[in-house]
């Protein structure tokens, strides 16, 4: 699929989630085709050859260690990669988008393990996070937890609980965006994962009970038995840790007792949102900001309005403004980089920090706020 030095950046961490894959070879680049090219590194012959240890005296080792070898890497590895190929095993029959425009973004469906059973820890423990740390924040029934990118970078959903609600919290790292929504749908809760697809450079999740994909942006089912259902979005804060434990220290924190090997300390998305490129293609391009200008996207019904960051920097932090007929109020806080949008009545709407290519790539005739 990709040949030597065409990798991007993050892209060896979405084909090779798996960190002892990874690890096999450190420091040389691989080929999609399995073998290596480049720097001073294992390789796959030199893994290969520490397999043909001697369990067993004598030849017929080999009939012995082999096929079990093999049925452990299949045990492994199968269930995994057993929806490997072009659509990852889903049915994009009557698709609500264009097939053609659905791209496989490197790994196999599940191959970005969403985080079904999350551990938290208390703000004094979260350690691990520094002032300038980027994470969403929800605060629900009383109880207030917070999920950082640095994690969320290697997971990208979480199926978490609020008292009575089941609530899925995703992340797409290419599209910057993190939206929180009931699990529910058209009945019980239900359990979402990663497809490994993307549309318009935006994650698909799939739920679990019918296999239908869901665009993230779009909030809706766009194939499966679920096709057209729509999910309901829900307040949620996308900003620094230090912002959010101010404003709630008593929140729980997204431990790092996820169950999966990642290093969480480094980013596998490094200098992606400073650059222009993207590394998928989009339907819709509008180039009057950079392409990761951040913005908040705010949905009112059918009409949709973004606020640039970069415009909203140039005001005293709190643009009054009317959409779809409907007052609101949108606060920025340039020190922390973040933002929310309040009705009338001082509740908070739903809305999504995003980065400008990704919300004009799904709202092409959005509205676009510009400082006075």
């Amino acid at each position: 699929m990709f040949s030597p030095g065409s990798c991007k950046p993050g892209m060896a961490d979405r084909m090779f989630p798996l960190p002892a894959v990874r690890e096999l070879a450190p420091g040389c680049r691989v080929k999609w085709s399995g073998n290596t090219a480049g720097g001073p590194c294992v390789g796959y012959r030199q893994w290969l050859s520490v397999l043909q240890f001697r369990l067993l005296p004598g030849q017929g080792a080999r009939w012995v260690i082999y096929p079990l070898l093999v049925v452990g890497l299949l045990y492994y590895f199968g269930p995994r990669y057993l929806y490997a190929g072009p659509a990852n095993g889903f049915d994009l029959g009557a698709s609500l988008v264009p097939v053609g425009e659905i791209e496989p973004g490197g790994p196999p469906r599940d191959g970005i393990p969403a985080i079904d059973h999350p551990h938290f820890v208390s703000a004094a423990q979260a350690d691990f996070l520094a002032d300038d740390d980027r994470v969403l924040g929800i605060d629900r029934n009383g109880i207030r937890k917070a999920y950082a990118v640095r994690i969320l970078n290697y997971h990208e959903i979480v199926n978490d609980r609020y008292g009575h609600d089941a609530v899925l919290v995703s992340y797409c790292p290419l599209c910057g965006t993190g939206m929180a929504f009931l699990a529910p749908v058209d009945g019980p809760a239900r359990s979402f994962g990663v497809s490994g697809l993307l549309y318009n450079s935006d994650m698909l999740l799939y739920d679990r009970e019918t296999d239908s994909l869901w665009s993230q942006l779009m909030k809706q089912a766009i194939s499966g038995p679920l096709r057209g259902q729509r999910l309901q979005q829900i307040a949620m804060a996308h900003t620094s840790w230090r912002d959010w434990r101010s404003r709630h220290p008593d929140t729980l924190v997204l431990s790092t007792d996820t169950g999966s090997r990642r290093d969480y300390t480094r980013s596998p998305y490094a200098g992606y949102e400073d650059s222009p490129e993207l590394y998928f293609p989009v339907r819709h391009t509008d180039t009057r900001y950079h392409p990761k200008e951040p913005v908040i996207g705010l949905s009112v019904g059918d009409v949709h309005k973004a606020y640039p960051f970069s415009e909203l920097s140039r005001t005293q932090g709190l643009v009054q403004d009317r959409v779809a007929g409907r007052e609101v109020q949108v606060y920025y806080d340039r020190h922390n980089r973040t933002g929310r949008v309040l009705a009338a009545d001082g509740s908070e709407l739903p809305s999504t920090i995003s980065y400008w290519f990704a919300w004009l790539a799904f709202h092409p005739d959005s509205g676009v706020y510009t400082a006075p």
